[in-house]
Order: C-alpha cells, then structure tokens, then sequence
C-alpha cells in the first residue's frame, strides 16, 4: 500500500519556498552584476535589489527607503537593540532594554544592551504583555527601547500593539516590534502601533532562507548600523547586497500582501483543527485560547501525553508538526512562552503546535485528524472520546 503524501503543518518555522520567489531567484542568478557597481550589469542587479525593496516597503505600508535589508530576522532585531540611535542626524541614547517575557531567543538575548541594563515586562495568563507592570516599568528610569512581538510564534497571541506603542511614546522611548510572525497574516501598521522599527523574514512568508529586513517608520530616526565598512543599504549595513535572496523576498512579499484579504480561510481550517482535537481530547488545553491569534496557529496540550513522544509518531505518519519554536537546539525542552504564561511544567512539556501557511488546505486538515486519534489511542487512551 503507498504511503500517504508527508503534510507539513509548521509554518511558523519556516514556510514553503513559493514557486513566484523561486522563480525570481532564479532569474537573478541567472544575471551578472554587483548591486553598487555603475556598469549596465550593476545597475541591473540594482533595479532587482530596488524593486524588492519596494514590494518589502508595501508590505508594512512604507516607501522603500525604509527598508533595509539584512541576513534574517535575528539580525534585524540584534540591529534594533542598541542602545544608541539616530533622531534627525544626532545620537539618541537609550538607556535601558525592556522586552517581553515572551520573546524570541535573538530578542530576549538583548541584543548591545549590558545584561544590567536589561528588564523583562510581565505577561498574563493569555501571553499578552500586563500594560500596567510596562507602565511601571517605563517610569522607573530614563528613556528605553521596548521591544515586543507583534505576535507570538508558540501560542499566536496577538499583543495590544498599538496601547503598548502609545506608552512607550508617552514615555520618550523608542519602540522596536519583532513582526516575524505577523507579516501576511495581519496588518503591519507602524504609524497606528507608534513602532519605530519592525523586523521580517523573508522565510516566514515563503521566500528564502537567510534574508530579511528592517524596516523603520521614519529614516529621520534609525538605530546605529550593526555592520560597517561600506555605504550598502544607504550605510545601514554594510555588505554585498544579496540580490537573488531579495528577489524572492520581494516576490513572497507580494504574494503574502495579496493573501491578506483572505485570511479567513486559514482561521477556518484552525478552527476545524481546534474542533478536531478537542472533539477527540475534550480535556485538551488550548493556548491563548480566550485571547486575539493569529488565524494561522493552535498551540494545545493533553496532560501526560508527552510532545517529544507525540512529535515522533506524528512524524512516523509523515505529518511534521512543532513543540514550539525550532530556533534553539532542535530539542523538546519546556517553552519559556508557556512557563511565562504561568503554564505548569508538566503541561508544558506536553504542548504541541500546529501552524498553517500559503499551500495548506483541507487535505492537510483531514490527514491530521485522521491521523490524531490514532496516536491519542497508541500514547494516552484514556484521554480519547469515543463515539457511542
């Protein structure tokens, strides 16, 4: 008997390459030319950069000087997190970090800030930041860079946005987002969130591996580059430019915007998996459950139904799915999102997600409950619901 086609449900790590942004990756490497040579070749490998750049802008509702192009999203965010930026051509010096409980690892690494001068801000029950313990912390010292997910990459929580954006202003800081998650399955809007920066990837959306950006509100107020030693990306990053990778950025980024308006069709198949599982465990736990997700992510538990164990019989039935974020080690470790949620050890360690993305339909859906009840029969039976 064939086995059944493999069904990836993990996009939050990493999305399929589309075939617009293979397609004009391909294009590029078919052309020679470095992007800041003044040769024919070069300014045509400059019109691909640029025309990227501009597709990356629309996506966030920006022009496209405001775009600068980087290896990925850890190096967005690590430029983002210095404690010193430009305002109208002179130095803005921040004093301290303060950065969600729930972070990414490359933002909760804290970036050029000194370990002393970094703060974590509390969250809630649901994964959203608790505005009043930010609120404190922003009076207790001098002018800080917060920096805040749009939403998460475990559970999918939206976070206030644009209240934490209106305190962090109020309070002369500056305010940095990590939009990795966000981009084609939400709006990014950095005029309403008051953000002065957001980070991408590229990855994230369909494009390839290894590009990203930064992207600010305003070029008059940018943090001090990263990378020096040459005027690339208008001497925000020094470095070649890699033109093919931002050919298919900019490709991904097209398609994604397009998918906006549709993203009802991902919350639907979300919510037939939540019903799906559920229906089979009714003693599930859903994470960020009573909270804004994003409509692409189920984040769930079954007590003593282990995810390391479940992850390996999913995979054996060709269905990859996730235990949280793939950015650390590969490993199943406890999530520090769902141990910051107030989420008990043993729960936690139980915690599997489902992520869905551009290419995933019903089919994808129906394999997975075909295939979960089998697998809560096999590891945990007395958790199963049976039809009478």
């Amino acid at each position: 008997m064939p086995k059944a086609a493999p069904i990836y449900l993990d996009h939050n790590a990493g999305a399929p390459l589309r075939a617009a942004a293979r397609e004009a990756m391909i294009a590029a490497l078919a052309e020679t030319g470095n992007a800041s040579s003044v040769h024919t070749h070069g300014r045509a490998a400059r019109a691909r950069l640029e025309l990227a750049r501009e597709t990356v802008a629309q996506l966030c509702n920006r022009r496209a000087r405001a775009v600068t192009f980087v290896s990925g999203a850890t190096e967005a965010n690590m430029t983002a997190l210095t404690p010193v930026w430009q305002a109208d051509g002179a130095p803005l010096y921040l004093d301290r970090l303060i950065r969600g409980a729930t972070e990414h690892p490359s933002v909760a690494s804290g970036g050029r800030f000194a370990v002393k001068d970094q703060t974590v801000a509390a969250v809630d029950s649901q994964g959203r930041i608790d505005l009043d313990a930010l609120a404190h912390l922003l009076g207790q010292g001098g002018p800080a860079l917060v920096s805040i997910m749009a939403a998460n990459n475990e559970t999918g929580v939206v976070q206030p946005l644009a209240e934490i954006g209106k305190l962090v202003q109020g309070h002369g800081g500056v305010f940095h987002v990590d939009a990795v998650q966000a981009a084609g399955r939400m709006a990014i809007d950095l005029d309403e969130w008051q953000a002065d920066a957001v980070s991408l990837s590229a990855h994230k959306i369909g494009g390839p591996q290894g590009i990203g950006a930064l992207v600010v509100r305003s070029t008059a107020r940018v943090p001090a580059p990263l990378l020096t030693g040459g005027g690339q990306e208008n001497w925000r990053r020094a470095g070649t430019e890699n033109v093919a990778a931002a050919a298919g950025f900019g490709a991904a980024a097209e398609a994604a915007l397009a998918e906006l308006e549709t993203t009802h069709r991902l919350s639907a198949l979300r919510d037939r998996l939540e019903a799906g599982v559920t229906a089979i465990c009714p003693d599930a736990v859903v994470f960020s459950g009573n909270a804004h997700r994003l409509p692409n992510t189920l984040c769930f538990a079954v007590e003593g139904l282990a995810a390391e164990t479940a992850l390996i019989a999913f995979d054996l039935e060709r269905v990859s799915v996730s235990s949280g974020s793939a950015c650390s080690s590969g490993k199943v470790s406890v999530s520090h999102v769902l141990t910051a949620m107030g989420v008990d050890e043993a729960l936690a360690r139980c915690a599997l997600r489902i992520s869905l993305g551009w290419d995933s339909g019903e089919a994808e859906v129906e394999r997975f409950l075909e295939v979960w009840p089998a697998i809560v029969d096999r590891l945990k039976p007395e958790a199963r619901t049976r039809a009478a």
